[in-house]
């Protein structure tokens, strides 16, 4: 309680032992400067609803009221009230307490454990329920409990998760922990559950246990990535609701063919940092030439310009997921053939990441592509499942290097599958291409990814392919294609 109650806070919970202050609160409240929230409870805000008011506070009020008590069941995932609804653990009586848009289910139950490896978490004035507690605590079952705890499905999909980012190893910790806890938190059925769905997890329990689609792969040997699949789905949503245009294939066969898939692979390894002159990597692919002391990025580049050219890898897309992943270890084989270290064609043995953004763990890489390849196949027009696929890729990041031109020529394979124009990345474009599939992976946002995807395809489609390769080149450089000052330059169409 505040000794200054000329300056009001917007909460009062005055000292029933300060006689004083409690009476000048009350005469306050009787004046009108003050309104009662609860008993014992008041707000000096007489503008705001008291239900916004009370939602703003509730740690406080709620600790006054029920102190020691436990933030339990489904609240103890959330952390705060949801719906306006928070449950605490505490005493021997079962009621509800009515607040201004806030209901406080009080269950009977054992007040914090302190004493046990992983403790309830001090929280305020009340304590947050541990990892095990909680994970017991929701495999409650019984008349009157569905609204206050998780359904089964995300009770699994939160082990998934534990499984995924600590491994077996965290999992099993978190269930003896449970087991050490349960007997004296009356959870003794919580437990047999919780234990039955780790074990259906772990392979070591019948699979039919669970519910969740994300656990049921996990026990069928094919997990996948949960937060991806959001991604994924962001953009399935932006793609299949969007009109498309149909960009022709300017250069289906022989010379340019060639052209395109010349300047596509040159642009897709130099947005990767595999950088040569354009007659530099004109002496790789069609004199045969290897750049000295440049072996390894030479034939990164021609590795990338036979995919683009030749059958199967250019325009013969998978039709089921298997052949999706069998096809993506072959082209990214071909890509990075040069680079042992690399393990082309190989899923990755270990974590990669770009800057701040953290690629798919090692073991989920065959699970997420297959959940992808499910959306990839969903979309009608071959744009959209060109652009989905592209991005598949790129979220799951499955190899250790060579992703971004697996990517692309993965993307535009199904493009040239159905006689559309295939999609080159020029230097010019690069943030305007990277930075929409960071809003996509940071963001969920997918608009700027389909819009900028729309514009470059129609660029890439719009020159004579078929003209000399000088020609085309000055084609490119009046459209400022090469250029690497972004400031300074931007797309021009032909």
């Amino acid at each position: 309680m505040p000794q200054n109650l000329d300056a009001l806070p917007e909460l009062l919970i005055p000292d029933d032992t300060n006689h004083a202050a409690a009476r000048r609160v009350r005469r306050l409240a009787a004046a009108g400067r003050l309104r009662r929230l609860y008993a014992g409870i008041y707000t000096s805000n007489l503008d705001s609803p008291p239900e916004a008011v009370v939602l703003r506070h509730w740690q406080a009020i709620v600790g006054h009221l029920l102190p020691g008590g436990v933030i339990s069941h489904r609240s103890a995932f959330d952390g705060r009230p949801r719906q306006n609804s928070l449950v605490i653990t505490r005493g021997k009586t079962r009621r509800d307490l009515e607040l201004p848009g806030l209901t406080v289910h009080v269950v009977p139950g054992p007040g914090p454990r302190l004493d046990v490896p992983a403790n309830d978490v001090p929280y305020g004035a009340l304590y947050l329920s541990s990892d095990p507690r909680r994970h017991l605590e929701n495999l409650t079952r019984g008349r009157g409990w569905s609204d206050r705890v998780l359904p089964q499905q995300a009770v699994e999909e939160s082990l998934d998760r534990v499984l995924m980012i600590g491994g077996e190893h965290r999992l099993d910790q978190l269930r003896d922990q449970a087991r050490g806890i349960a007997e004296t938190l009356g959870y003794r059925a919580q437990f047999k559950r919780l234990d039955g769905l780790i074990g259906a997890l772990l392979g070591t329990q019948e699979a039919r246990k669970l519910t969740a689609r994300q656990a049921l792969a996990r026990a069928a040997g094919r997990p996948y990535d949960p937060l991806r699949l959001e991604i994924f789905d962001a953009l399935f949503a932006a793609l299949n609701a969007g009109a498309l245009p149909d960009v022709p294939d300017p250069a289906p066969t022989g010379t340019a063919r060639e052209n395109f898939a010349f300047f596509e692979a040159y642009f897709s390894n130099y947005i990767e940092g595999t950088t040569f002159t354009v007659e530099e990597a004109e002496d790789i692919v069609f004199h045969g030439q290897i750049i000295e002391n440049r072996s390894e990025d030479s034939h990164d580049v021609l590795g990338t310009f036979n995919a683009a050219v030749t059958r199967p890898w250019r325009d013969e897309p998978p039709l089921t997921a298997e052949d999706f992943l069998h096809w993506l270890r072959n082209v990214n084989a071909l890509v990075m053939q040069r680079r042992p270290d690399k393990r082309p064609g190989e899923w990755k043995d270990r974590p990669n990441q770009a800057g701040n953004t953290f690629f798919v763990m090692p073991e989920l890489v065959p699970g997420t592509l297959r959940e992808g390849f499910e959306r990839i196949q969903a979309l009608a027009h071959p744009l959209a499942r060109a652009v989905m696929t592209m991005l598949v890729v790129a979220e799951v990041h499955p190899f250790l290097d060579g992703n971004g031109r697996t990517a692309r020529l993965a993307m535009n394979c199904v493009l040239s599958a159905e006689q559309q124009s295939r999609i080159i990345i020029p230097t010019i474009y690069r943030e305007d291409y990277l930075s929409p599939l960071k809003a996509l992976s940071h963001n969920r946002d997918a608009e700027p990814l389909v819009a900028a995807m729309i514009r470059i395809q129609r660029w890439s489609g719009a020159f004579d392919y078929a003209q000399q390769r000088a020609g085309l080149r000055e084609s490119l450089v009046r459209c400022n294609a090469f250029q690497e000052d972004l400031r300074s330059y931007q797309l021009v169409f032909p």
